[in-house]
């Protein structure tokens, strides 16, 4: 398989198949390789992402349709998502933000016809998501999964590594 990994790639797998670490490990290694590494973090849950009574959170309450916060050393910003439904167009709305990235590494999102990595654990008990989706280009284990994609250990990143990057 010779796809090729657009500047989005998601790591998908089922809770507490390591997809939070699996992302902090690449973000970190491929940033100490000279990249520029964007995440998004998604989720199908309800978050409030601000602290409700604070000033910002009191600002969108009313009616502010974008909220920005800023720091001496960090920014962020709360918008509304409308388009909750409209699929790989809600990503677009990080393009401002993720402009200089090299590359965004997405936790999540099965959903997506966007490039996916999937991680993935036998002692969880759940069968690999590649096993059904032709889509997930690569199984990040230790074990080995009947999949029909390549699978990398969790150990030794580098031939992931090498291997995203050869598909960018």
């Amino acid at each position: 398989m010779n796809a090729t990994i657009s500047k989005r790639l998601h790591v998908l797998g089922r809770k507490n198949h390591g997809k939070t670490t699996l992302v902090v490990q690449l973000v970190s290694q491929l940033s100490q390789r000279g990249l520029r590494v964007g995440t998004i973090k998604h989720t199908h849950h309800q978050h409030e992402l601000d602290t409700p009574g604070k000033d910002s959170h009191r600002h969108r309450e009313a009616g502010a349709e974008c909220v920005g916060i800023l720091t001496p050393s960090w920014s962020a910003a709360f918008w509304g998502s409308p388009l909750a439904d409209a699929g790989d167009e809600r990503y677009e709305s990080f393009a401002p933000m993720m402009a200089k990235c090299d590359l965004v590494l997405v936790e999540g999102d099965t959903q997506t016809r966007a490039a996916k990595i999937e991680v993935w654990r036998a002692a969880v008990g759940s069968d690999p998501i590649a096993a059904q989706d032709d889509s997930v280009l690569a199984v990040v284990s230790d074990d080995v999964p009947q999949v029909n994609c390549p699978i990398f250990g969790r150990e030794n990143l580098d031939t992931l590594i090498a291997w995203i990057l050869a598909r960018r």
